[in-house]
Order: C-alpha cells, then structure tokens, then sequence
C-alpha cells in the first residue's frame, strides 16, 4: 500500500475511538487483514460484528476495487415506527400494486435530516459519537408528535412538517452537521428547505387521484416512534439499478457473473445497449466482482435495499390520544398490522376483482411464447430439412410436425411456429388464468404464428378453446422495420389456419388489411398504426370482462401507452424497453369507467421464468479422454 493511503488510514484521533471498535479492528488485524481493507470492512457492514466484517472481507477477496479508498456516502434520516410506519408501509404495497413502481419506492419511509455526504472509513466512530451526543441533547426538546399534512401535486405526494416541528428538526440536523463537519472532517449538508415524508413521486399524472385516495387511508396522528438513523451506500452505484438474483447462476464463461438467491446486482442502464438479448452486465453487492448474468434471473429491487443502517436512536414516542373524525381509522393497530379500518378504506379504492360478475373491462396484452427461432436463430428451419426439402424434428423443442399450407414450407423461416417450450408456456400461462377465474370475452392475435398458436394453447389452458374463436388482425403484427427480410411474412391465410384446426373466427374482418402493413415502416407509422387498432378493438368490444391480445413484446407498450393517456416512447427508449420482455411478458388495462378512463394494473397471474437449457452431445465429454 503506498506511504500516502497508509497515513489517510492511518489519521485517527486517539480520543474520537471507541474502545469497541479498537477492539474489532485489532481483531482484524490480528486475522492478518491489512489496516485500510480492515477499516472499509467496518464501515461496509456498520461496524457492528467481527464476524460480519471478516465474512465481508472474504466475499470480495476477488473485488478488484478491495484496495481503493473510495469512502462510503451516509445520510442521517428521520424515520418512523410502530402503527405509523405499518400504515405507510401498507400505502407503499397498494401504491405500487394499483399505479406501478415511481420514486419513493426506491427508498422506505423517512423524513432526511442531512444529504449524502462522504466520511473516511476510520473516521465513521467519530459520526456515531456525534450522533448520540446530539440525539441526547435534543431529547428534552423534541417535539411528543411530529404534526403533518397531505400535500398533493401532478408529480409528488407527501406530508409536509408543520413549520414549528420543522424548525426543531432543523436545529438537531444543524447541531449533527456543524460537530460532524468539524470532528470528522466531512462537508455535511443539513435540510433547511420545507422538511417532508415522501408519499409518491414522479408518477403520472392520470394516478395521482387514485394515489391520493389511498392516502388519505393513513392517519397522520397515529402513535409512531420517531428514530435518527444513520445509513450509508456505495457511492459508485448511486445512479444504478438494483437488481435481486431469484436464482442462483454459476458461471459458464468466465466473463459471467456468480450469483446466489438474494444477491443484489448494480446494472448501469447505460451500458446494457451492446449486451446480447436476455444478458445484462452488472456489479455483484455482495463480492463487488463484475459480469454478465441472465436477466430473467432477476427482478427489480428498491434503492436502499443494499443501504447499511449503522446507528439509531429513538427521539420522540407520540403520547397523545388523538380526536377521531368520522374520516380516521378507529381501531389501533399495536404496531403490528394494519387495522381492520385501514384495510376498509384501502378496499374501497382497490380495482375491482376480474372474476365471479366483475364491473369492468379490461385489456390483457400478451406476448407469444418461445418461437424457434429464439433458441436455434432466424436460420432454424436449414436444420429441419432433408434433402427432399421435407420437415423433419432435429431436436426435442422443434414441433413434431408444422401445420399444412398451401404455399412452400420454406415461408415458415419468416413466419416461425412456438417451440415446444413455448406451447408448454402458453398453455400454463392460460391455466393459471383459469385459476385466478379471469373471465376472457375476446381474443385477438397477430397474423404470425407464434402468435395464434400461443393464442390457441392459452385458451386451451382457460378450457375455452370451444366457447371463443380467436379473431386474426393483421394491425397488431410488430413493427416491420425489425423484420430481417424487406418484405411482409408470407402468412398462412385464416382458411388455411381453420383446417389446421385452430379455433380462428373466419367471419372476423380486421381493421387493418394485410396489404396495407408497408415493409420497413416508420416507428411514427408502427406507433399510429397500434393505436388506430387497440381503439378499433375497444370499440368493438362493449361487454364486460377481459379483452385478450395475443401479438409481439413491442405490443405490450405500443397498445397500452395509447390506451392509458401515456406520451409515445423515443424509438431508441422503446426499443430497450422491448428488448427486456420475456415470452408470455404480459400488461393489464383496466377500463375506469366512472372517470373515464384507462389504467395499468398488475396481471392477474406471474409471469414465468425458466433457465436455459443447452444442447448435448453424449459423445462430447463422455467418450472422449
């Protein structure tokens, strides 16, 4: 370690350490870490255990950024607990179940005292002592209940502090800022704008009455414990996503990444553009080792999950017993679970169910199921052929046979059938909608195949293959510039589709012919033609219940943006959002009729998630020495 990085480590004031972490620091020495990895082990994990601290050090033995001394970023939050925080929590799950992810979900509920600021690793005691000496000062002075009020706009929702708490809040974050500053030698920036707890922010516009609704479902006066937390994060990630690993995945190349079920991974979306189509390139939490991992291992996780909590002390425990209006909740809730109350109000804002005589219609967009050509590529049918020029099954996942047409079996390279996987996928898919009791009243697909087959199977799966005819509409077929060929798919004529024995409507005439979709089409073209047809299919769909639209990953966003009032994506935002969706990807509509309009919603069933599975030759590993 250079001279230089030795002092920086080194610069402890004797009279600033505890004699706890003296003693886990020394023990770590005395294991043979060296002092700098030692000291930023500590302030990875909070400094609370050797074990945690030893266990960190392990992990990243393989961190090729082990040596640096890239300092950690904390931030001192006020934060709720007890009946309080239980009624926010239970607005953070229906928020984000009725209006989708926005801002605040990235983080959990709290009111920030001080911004992010940077701390050497050796000097984080000194943050800890500052904290308790100033928590201890202000205990007689704080506030017995921190008074808020709902404050509602077009892009953020919260509780703002009532100015006479603010001012107190302000002095305690002023006398941190100001000791820590001075002792820990760090720039420390107190909050003296309006002090808030942050509801919802940056969603759209057309959610912020549903988002006001619900909450209004929280009692701002509740009983709650308020705390001083002490919280850092890697300062290299702040601007990442985090992921969560759903599975574990080893390593087949040794530019992949080595994940266990719950890592965190850090994804830059900025450099997922070059990446291969299922892969992304991210930064492991827990080694802090880099790589490419299948992106459908993972899903979306929340900002501050990988965040330490380091050091809290309680600050204030609400004593009062508060009025009840005839708008409160009236039952108290022990700091356990939401209150019976809570759960009524929150019920009467949820979306109505979608089985057993529902009250709305709604719209369920599908992407079709595993095609062969996304396991053997766009040149799949060169190896199902003989010489003859007849179909024959190279492998397990090809169909057994292709359906009949009239015209040269050669158009099914442009016009590609499911896999066998992909029948399995969708015919799954369509039974658990049958056990969610989704009620379907219509079902339309894509010309391509993929696409009516994967409509077929679904219904076969809802049992209602002999009660509703697929109607076959050549609009939602995909955008045609992403066709490898310049001209439109051969597709099999509908009288050709029946006497296949697929359950297509042969009366149904489309909105848009084949002949009118144009090789190579602008995406102002692509994204006019998917909203002329997703209104066309509204309108001509007036029952209640679930209208099913079988077609391509570019379907889930070009029909349901237009549907919900939502501005049209860039091309080069659309396509890397198209990118991402799995077979069977799904987005759910839901008409609210009483004001006029549509909104998103979770799917009535998960989406399905599997791992790759490769091709194998017994001859290669087995026989050969």
């Amino acid at each position: 370690m250079a001279v230089s990085e030795t002092q920086l480590y080194a610069k402890v004031s004797n009279k600033h350490r505890s004699k706890s972490t003296s003693l886990l620091l020394e023990s770590l020495l005395a294991k043979g870490f060296p002092a700098h990895t030692a000291q930023k082990a500590l302030a990875a994990t909070g400094q609370k255990t050797v074990e945690d601290a030893t266990k960190w050090l392990h992990s990243h033995c393989n961190d090729p950024s082990l040596d640096d001394p890239i300092p950690q970023e904390y931030a001192l939050y006020l934060c709720p607990t007890g009946p309080f925080h239980n009624h926010l929590q239970e607005f953070w799950k229906e928020s984000k179940r009725q209006c989708g992810r926005n801002r605040a979900h990235e983080i959990f509920p709290h009111i920030t005292l001080c911004d992010f600021f940077t701390c050497e690793d050796q000097k984080v005691e000194i943050l800890y002592d500052t904290l308790k000496r100033v928590s201890d000062s202000f205990s007689q002075c704080f506030p017995p209940s921190i008074s808020l009020a709902l404050h509602s706009s077009t892009s953020y929702l919260g509780f703002f502090v009532d100015d006479s708490h603010a001012n107190i809040l302000k002095e305690f974050a002023m006398a941190f800022s100001s000791e820590a500053s001075t002792l820990a030698d760090c720039h420390v920036k107190p909050c003296l704008k309006q002090l808030h707890l942050t509801l919802a922010h940056k969603f759209y516009p057309h959610h912020q009455k549903t988002l006001e609704q619900l909450a209004k479902c929280i009692n701002p006066g509740e009983t709650c414990q308020w705390v001083a937390a002490l919280y850092s994060r890697d300062m290299r990630f702040v601007h990442y996503q985090t992921l969560r690993a759903l599975f574990q995945y080893k390593p087949q190349h040794i530019d992949e990444l080595m994940i266990n079920t719950g890592d965190f991974i850090y994804v830059d979306p900025s450099q997922q553009c070059d990446v291969c189509e299922g892969w992304v390139i991210g930064t492991s939490h827990r080694t802090g080792c880099r790589g490419f991992l299948p992106e459908n291992y993972t899903e979306r996780a929340s900002e501050s999950d990988t965040w330490v909590k380091h050091r809290e002390y309680v600050l204030a425990t609400t004593r009062r017993c508060l009025t009840q209006t005839k708008n409160e909740p009236n039952e108290k809730l022990n700091g356990k679970v939401p209150s019976s109350s809570m759960s009524r109000s929150l019920t009467n804002v949820l979306p109505l169910q979608l089985s057993q005589g529902t009250l709305r219609r709604a719209v369920l967009v599908m992407r079709h199921g595993e095609g062969v050509d996304q396991v053997f590529g766009k040149s799949w049918l060169q190896q199902c052929l003989t010489a003859d020029g007849k179909y024959y099954r190279a492998d397990l996942n090809f169909p057994p046979t292709l359906p009949r047409r009239k015209d040269s079996v050669k158009h099914f390279e442009c016009d590609p059938p499911l896999s066998c996987c992909g029948v399995f996928q969708s015919r799954l898919t369509g039974e658990a909608l049958l056990d969610q009791e989704v009620i379907v009243n219509y079902i339309y697909s894509s010309p391509a195949l993929r696409c009516v087959q994967t409509a077929q199977h679904v219904l076969q799966g809802l049992k209602l293959d002999h009660k509703i005819k697929i109607r076959v509409e050549p609009g939602l077929f995909e955008w045609t510039k992403w066709e490898a060929s310049r001209v439109i798919p051969n597709f099999m004529t509908v009288t050709e589709l029946a006497e296949a024995s697929y359950k297509i409507d042969t009366s149904y005439r489309g909105n848009f012919l084949l002949s009118s979709l144009m090789p190579s089409e602008s995406y102002e073209e692509y994204v006019s033609r998917s909203c002329a047809v997703i209104k066309q299919i509204i309108a001509a769909c007036s029952s209640k219940g679930v209208i099913l639209i079988v077609g391509h990953g570019s379907s889930l966003t070009s029909l349901t943006r237009p549907l919900t009032g939502l501005p049209t994506r860039d091309s080069s935002n659309f396509a890397r959002v198209v990118r991402k969706i799995p077979s069977l990807g799904m987005c759910f509509c839901e008409e609210m009729k009483e004001e006029n309009k549509w909104q998103m919603a979770n799917p009535p069933v998960q989406t399905l998630t599997h791992g790759a599975n490769a091709a194998f030759n017994w001859r290669n590993g087995i026989m050969e020495d």
